[in-house]
């Protein structure tokens, strides 16, 4: 196998053994290679995607499930030895027959991001249906509960187990006429803390990442939605969210990816618990 510099080393057996654990531990994980089991929800599109890209780009084996068959088809295709499968994040039974799957196709499990996630509508609570309260729920945290529950016992037999859950800016502020998304974003905090202090004692780390605005076809929607609701035109709605931000940009999903990349790395073997911004300095959702 081909390291930098185009150097040849041996293959690690686990994320820190062999003889590339020296370079991890000085932080080199942009020009190294990994040999983690990574195992993504949602992974097939949009800021899963780009966790794919980055995570394999770096030598790992990376498993995906979405509910998108069409993308799941077309990362496939476009990322060589990726192993993708469908799953719906709302159904118990397939969330219990993907994480047994996916960990006998990786060979055990080192890294699991928990990506899955719905938007929901964009109405006050007086409004909001209970059925679509429900299934923004069911994919957003209860989900996220049974990946984390059936993957726990692989992520211990793993040296260096890793848990990065997807929160956002919402989890940390109100969020007016997304009542369920901003209330599951801020369980994925709670959840998130709990499983660090439950899984330390086997080095298993669990963090959030709670993202701003998002480049991409999802943001568009929510910002129709809010234009929709308001009688705001969209470019008034997208001025007013970078107007909350210091950094007047959107953010770009391959830098979550990066970020991700580094929460599973050696060089962040020392954070756990921690919800990590990604937002421009956002002030409000």
């Amino acid at each position: 196998m081909n390291g930098a510099a185009g150097q040849t080393v041996e293959a690690r057996v686990g994320p820190l053994s062999g003889p590339l654990s020296s370079a991890w531990r000085c932080g080199l994980i942009g020009s190294e290679i990994m040999s983690q089991r990574v195992l993504i929800t949602a992974g097939a599109a949009g800021i899963g995607r780009e966790f794919a890209r980055a995570f394999t780009a770096n030598g790992a084996k990376v498993f995906v499930c979405d509910v998108d068959d069409k993308a799941l088809a077309a990362i496939a295709k476009e990322i060589p030895g990726l192993i993708a499968r469908r799953c719906d994040m709302a159904s118990r039974a397939e969330i219990e027959r993907m994480v047994p799957e996916a960990v006998a196709a990786l060979g055990g499990l080192d890294v699991l991001i928990n990506n899955a996630g719905i938007a929901g509508l964009t109405l006050p609570i007086a409004d909001y249906p209970p059925d679509d309260w429900d299934k923004v729920v069911a994919v957003n945290l209860t989900g996220m509960f049974d990946v984390s529950r059936l993957a726990i016992p692989h992520l211990k037999k793993s040296k260096a187990g890793c848990i990065i859950n997807m929160s956002s800016i919402a989890g940390r502020y109100g969020f007016a006429n997304r009542s369920p998304y901003a209330a599951t974003k801020w369980g994925v905090i709670g959840l998130t803390k709990t499983l660090a202090m439950e899984l330390g004692e086997w080095g298993i780390r669990a963090n959030a990442i709670a993202p701003g605005a998002v480049d991409g076809d999802r943001i568009v929607r929510v910002f129709q939605g809010r234009a929709q609701i308001s009688g705001r035109s969209m470019d008034d709605v997208k001025a007013d969210a970078l107007a909350a931000a210091s950094i007047k940009s959107m953010i770009d999903p391959k830098d979550i990816a990066q970020l991700a990349v580094f929460l599973a790395s050696d060089a962040a073997k020392s954070i756990s618990g921690q919800v990590i911004p990604i937002d421009n300095d956002r002030q409000k959702a």
